[in-house]
């Protein structure tokens, strides 16, 4: 692909993203997700491979589908109200429709299935970009109309996608496809929360983005695409292979790291909302979670590859990728916990 080419699409992935997150009115934002939808398909398609040709498919069927029900149910509500406002959503079946519709859009449980299929059939890069920038959209819509869209549904699917993205993660050996149903398992965690305290959703989706563009950024640079090629990254970098061990067990939510804290703040919400029952199914949902991501920390920092040779490390040429970004997410990823005090007050 040409510079100039590459250029344009990214600025048109950005462009549309920034135009739902800004607009007021649902045709601009429908535009922005087209946009954003549009933009994005060259870059998974662009490996000449029926796997990727396969998953620019489903992925542009399913956006499709979700932005024509998004299309539908604003037009319902223009049609019963006659305003196009996007918080101005009073009709019930609009906000039934435009809740499914942004379920779609994430990837939450029932409406998972592309999520995984689509990274498998990408490039760790482009995979890394669906499950980050692609979310912004859909949660910033999320977001603004989080007091019109229908709890229960909410509710049940942010259970269902804990629920699956612990079942779904524990028979897999593709370290894509492993974080694709961890993305399945955070978004449900954020869909729970996101009509009781939006606050506490927008603080887990920054947390989400970091952690996530930590861990991929890591499997980039190792090369990691299966559970068995971790093991060896601690040739490419011993240091990584700690770093990538500690952001899996941030990933899973346990206590001294980042991943801890919003998932203490869900669970503690929920129970005051006398919701203990939820927090209880969610808490045992993230130990399936928690069982997928030990299986990648034993296999990167306490498993040691067999070596043919007496060399112990790869031959060490000049890094492809900068490390620039990955330096910057890497202490968010890990110690947000201990600062959130500080944050906090």
């Amino acid at each position: 692909m040409s510079p100039i080419t590459t250029t344009i699409i990214i600025t048109s992935l950005a462009t549309g993203t920034i135009i739902t997150s800004t607009s007021y009115h649902w045709l601009m934002a429908w535009i922005g997700l087209e946009m954003n939808t549009l933009s994005i398909l060259p870059i998974i398609s662009k490996q000449h491979h029926p796997r990727a040709t396969e998953a620019a498919t489903k992925y542009f069927l399913t956006q499709a589908a979700a932005s024509a029900l998004i299309l539908f149910s604003s037009t319902i509500n223009a049609w019963n109200s006659g305003l196009w406002d996007i918080t101005q959503m009073t009709d019930t079946t609009s906000n039934i429709l435009l809740t499914s519709a942004l379920a779609m859009k994430l990837g939450l449980a029932p409406m998972h299935f592309w999520l995984p299929e689509v990274l498998q059939g990408s490039t760790m890069k482009t995979a890394l970009i669906i499950s980050t920038w692609q979310k912004l959209a859909p949660m910033a819509l999320m977001i603004m109309t989080a007091n019109n869209l229908s709890p229960t549904i909410l509710i049940s699917m942010g259970i269902l996608s804990t629920m699956v993205g612990g079942w779904g993660g524990l028979n897999q050996t593709q370290t894509r496809k492993l974080m694709a149903y961890s993305s399945i398992a955070h978004l449900g965690w954020m869909a729970t929360i996101s009509t009781i305290m939006t606050n506490i959703m927008i603080m887990n989706l920054l947390l989400y983005l970091t952690m996530t563009t930590s861990m991929f950024l890591m499997l980039i640079m190792s090369e990691a695409k299966t559970i068995q090629d971790t093991s060896t990254s601690w040739t490419t970098s011993p240091t990584m292979s700690i770093m990538m061990m500690l952001t899996l067990l941030s990933l899973g939510g346990l206590p001294p790291l980042t991943g801890f804290l919003p998932k203490w703040l869900i669970l503690e919400e929920l129970t005051m909302q006398n919701m203990a029952l939820t927090a209880t199914i969610m808490a045992l949902s993230s130990l399936l979670s928690l069982y997928f991501y030990l299986r990648i920390t034993y296999t990167t920092a306490l498993t040691t590859a067999p070596n043919t040779t007496p060399m112990k490390f790869k031959w060490r040429f000049k890094p492809t990728l900068t490390t620039i970004l990955l330096t910057s997410t890497l202490p968010i990823t890990l110690l947000s916990l201990p600062m959130a005090p500080l944050i906090l007050l």
